[in-house]
């Protein structure tokens, strides 16, 4: 029997993990790290599958005969308009790790906003012994906006500490205990929503989505006064100078941004000085390498076993 091609790697990863863990994973046919410069010049024509994430630019004209790519993330757009994507299936990255962190950043900044942490903050660096009496959780309606996998776990752990959720996606879903509203109900969405939560995956009609327009229709005068934009989606949806206006104008509260158009985010970026604007690096749910590679390999076999692929992306709607 012909040894089985290796799995093509690139991964915009920490290189030093990737590479300790490429040691023993994909047993049965071993990998090809793009990140080593031994590859660098390595013929790629023979690949059959390819583990993505930010890969270089002519990664599809050097492998042109895939038949399968697996993104290392939730979501595919680091590679979807590249030059030369073949009409293959692309497998996108669904993992219980992922999803309990992303979750985890969701709930935390969702607190750390209702309970005004940001001035406590202030005050210890003042020592300043300040008495705050925000509202409870029950007084605040969280607004998700994307609610696949992600989204429907935030609104269960965000209902468990006690929130009101409600929730929009193009395609209105039934989720219970959560009001939902479709694409065509935008507005009244919004205006129910004091902490709008951006969980939704990039495409052509979600790029700067979230702009001046949106924050406008979101709820004023609600428990905490402002509404507030919490965003771990993805950064080219959100237009970063709509948000430093904002929240500078008073139509924001505040927010938290974990993705950025620009990443690292640069150091002369307004955003890092605005007050209660709590600002992450585009780690509120790090994709866990051991977990991604066990992933390939279930897809793989259960591929060449015959049986369908899962989350795979609808190339139509991008994700």
């Amino acid at each position: 029997m012909p040894a089985k091609p290796p799995i093509l790697v690139d991964l915009k990863f920490d290189p030093d993990t990737v590479a300790r863990i490429l040691k023993t994973a994909f047993a049965d046919r071993g990998s090809i790290n793009l990140a080593d410069p031994a590859n660098k010049d390595r013929d790629l024509t023979g690949i059959d599958y390819a583990l993505l994430w930010k890969p270089d630019p002519d990664l599809f004209n050097r492998a042109p005969n895939l038949k399968v790519i697996f993104s290392g993330g939730a979501g595919v757009d680091s590679f979807m308009n590249l030059p030369g994507l073949p009409d293959v299936p692309i497998v996108r990255f669904s993992d219980r790790s992922l999803t309990t962190r992303m979750s985890e950043w969701v709930v935390m900044q969702c607190l750390m906003h209702l309970r005004q942490q940001h001035q406590h903050d202030k005050d210890q660096r003042a020592r300043i012994w300040g008495r705050l009496v925000p509202p409870e959780a029950a007084e605040i309606t969280v607004g998700i906006m994307g609610l696949g996998v992600l989204g429907q776990d935030a609104a269960y752990k965000l209902k468990v500490m006690g929130f009101n959720v409600i929730g929009w996606s193009r395609n209105r879903k039934e989720i219970e205990g959560v009001e939902t509203f479709s694409a065509d109900q935008l507005d009244e969405f919004l205006s129910k929503t004091d902490f709008l939560v951006g969980l939704l995956p990039l495409t052509p009609e979600t790029t700067g989505f979230y702009n001046a327009a949106l924050f406008s229709k979101l709820r004023q005068g609600g428990a905490l006064g402002k509404p507030v934009f919490i965003n771990a989606g993805r950064g080219k949806s959100q237009v970063q100078a709509d948000i430093v206006a904002a929240v500078e104008g008073g139509v924001l509260g505040g927010a938290s941004i974990d993705v950025f158009a620009v990443e690292p985010l640069p150091s002369d970026d307004l955003l890092w000085g605005l007050e209660n604007v709590f600002i992450t690096p585009h780690d509120a749910a790090v994709s866990d390498e051991t977990a991604l590679f066990r992933h390939v390999e279930r897809q793989i076999a259960r591929y060449e076993g015959g049986e369908p692929l899962q989350f795979v992306v609808d190339r139509q709607s991008g994700y």
